[in-house]
This record gives structure tokens, sequence and C-alpha cells, in this order.
């Protein structure tokens, strides 16, 4: 493997949101991308094959083969298949490539991804990003642990990356993941529920304007129009994301009741997108309301036609 991150070939596991953004970023750099997306066997997997096309990615049939290609992988993929995907690229991957784990996964997760990867002669690192990828695009901040992350970083930052190192030990990034994550991923679920409820009262100006006059700093109209765009969106990932939070957490020997409530809230809204209550996936108009009040009063109209329950 070359010495030099731009001459590397890199694959991504997954080609969801993330994948595809990384990919246009690096492909602008010349550098060779190939992916692999368990989508892509379905016909979901056509907008996917469409926009690999478009950008010069090449698309792998299965994990084994992009891990017997790459130089560096990037795992991106939901957090339940974190460990998954690290047993389905160990049988082929590369002796010392790189195997940089995007996922939101708890550090138990990690540290048994690690293990397989390591195991089978690859080198592992985590890296834990820490807000959303869109505004930021490669150059999200991202946080490295593990044993290689020292030696990983400086190449990461030669690739465009925003990356600095954590710790040295294998679990650190990801808890400081997890934690972020109970408050960021429960703010949205919260926004979801009080600006819901709060629209069927009639009350939602009152709510708006006690909550500005709390937390002066916050455009609350803004704020709750992105949460409500996310979470149509991205609820399925996210949910799967605060249950591991929710492990997380549970290891430490509290009870996570507040990571368990956000993550059937996620899920909820996620079933309702798959329902097609906010519109058609797919297409420009999904998830994508500058007012949350329309999200909303989809969520009520959908409950007042008895539909689905009230919780999850």
């Amino acid at each position: 493997m070359s010495n030099d991150p731009m001459q590397w070939q890199v694959g991504l596991l997954g080609y969801g949101e993330v994948g595809r953004i990384l990919a246009e970023d690096l492909r602008k750099q010349g550098i060779k991308v190939a992916a692999y997306d368990i989508k892509l066997e379905r016909e979901q997997g056509r907008p996917l094959r469409e926009h690999a096309d478009g950008i010069g990615v090449e698309l792998m049939p299965s994990h084994a083969d992009l891990a017997a290609w790459a130089d560096f992988i990037v795992s991106a993929v939901t957090a339940s298949q974190a460990v998954p995907v690290a047993e389905a690229s160990a049988s082929t991957i590369k002796k010392e490539t790189w195997f940089l784990d995007f996922n939101s996964a708890s550090p138990g997760a990690k540290q048994r991804a690690a293990s397989i990867i390591d195991g089978a002669g690859g080198r592992y690192v985590e890296g834990a990003v820490m807000t959303s990828l869109p505004p930021y695009r490669i150059k999200v901040p991202l946080l490295l642990g593990g044993r290689g992350a020292r030696e990983l970083a400086p190449l990461l930052v030669t690739l465009g990356f925003a990356a600095k190192v954590a710790s040295d030990e294998l679990g650190v990034s990801s808890a400081v993941k997890m934690c972020r994550s109970i408050m960021i991923k429960g703010l949205e679920a919260m926004v979801i529920e009080s600006f819901t409820t709060a629209r069927a009262y009639g009350v939602e100006d009152a709510v708006l304007a006690s909550l500005k006059e709390t937390f002066p700093s916050i455009d609350w109209e803004k704020q709750g129009a992105y949460f409500f765009q996310r979470v149509i969106a991205h609820g399925r990932r996210r949910a799967e994301e605060v249950r591991e939070v929710a492990e997380t957490v549970r290891d430490t020997g509290l009870a996570p009741w507040s990571a368990s409530g956000t993550a059937e809230r996620q899920a909820w809204i996620a079933d309702l997108a798959d329902e097609g209550v906010f519109g058609v996936k797919g297409t420009p108009e999904f998830a994508r309301s500058a007012d949350w009040r329309t999200e909303a009063d989809r969520i009520l109209a959908r409950l007042n036609a008895g539909s689905c329950k009230a919780t999850a």
C-alpha cells in the first residue's frame, strides 16, 4: 500500500448519505473510490447506482470484494451492522489496510469490531462523527480512537478530513459520541413531541415564545423545522444509534430511560415516513418543509384517522 493517501484505493461500506458525500468529496480530488451497500441488491438501490455512475465510483458485489480491493475502508452503515460488516470484511481484508469505523455504535461494539479486523491483519480505528455531516461534508469534526489513531490522523487530514485524536484507548471516542447523542437525539425527539402536542392544542405560539425567553440564542422556528426534517429523513438510522446509546448507558449501571424513549420516538417517526405520511421518499419535497407545522399537521391527521398510535 502506498504511503501517499492520495494514491489509496478507498472503499466505502455503506452508500447512504454519509457514503455518498464522502465519495463526492474524494472523487473531486481524483481519488479512486469503490462502494458496497446491501441496498444495491434491491430496487431501492437504483438511485445509489445512478449516483455512483455519475461521479465515477465503482460498485462492488459484496463486502468481501470491497475489502479485498481497498487500501483504506470507511464503514458507514447503521449502528446495528457495525460488527456484522466488520465480520463480512475480515476474511479478505488486506494486511495493514486501515479500517475506519464511522458508525454510531457503543464502545463495546467498537471493541468487538476492532478485535475482528485487527485479528484478520487489518488496522482498526474508531471515528466518532461529532455533528451532522451535510454542512461540513468531509470536514465534519471527527474524533479518532485506538492504537492506530495517531498514525492515521495526519493521513486523513491529507485526504481532507478534519480528524483529531481523542485517545489511544478504543471506546473513548464513541463514548463521547454516545453521551452527546443522549442530548442531541433526545432534543430532536422532545421537540417533535412538544411541538406536535402544542400544535394539537393550538398553543404553539405561546410555547415558542416561552422557549425563546428561556433560550434566546436559539431560533426555535428554524431549529424545529430542521429537527423535523432530519428525523423524518433519518429516523431509522437515528433510532438504531440511540439504541446503541442506551446500551452504553446500561453498561454503566444506569437505566437508560431517556435514551430508550428517544429511540422509540425516532423509530415511530421513521415508521410514519415509511408509510408515506410525509410524502414520497426520494423526491425533492420529502422532509424539506420549511415550516415544522406542516409535518406536525401530517402527524396529527394520521393520528386522527386512527391509523397509528400516539405512542411507540
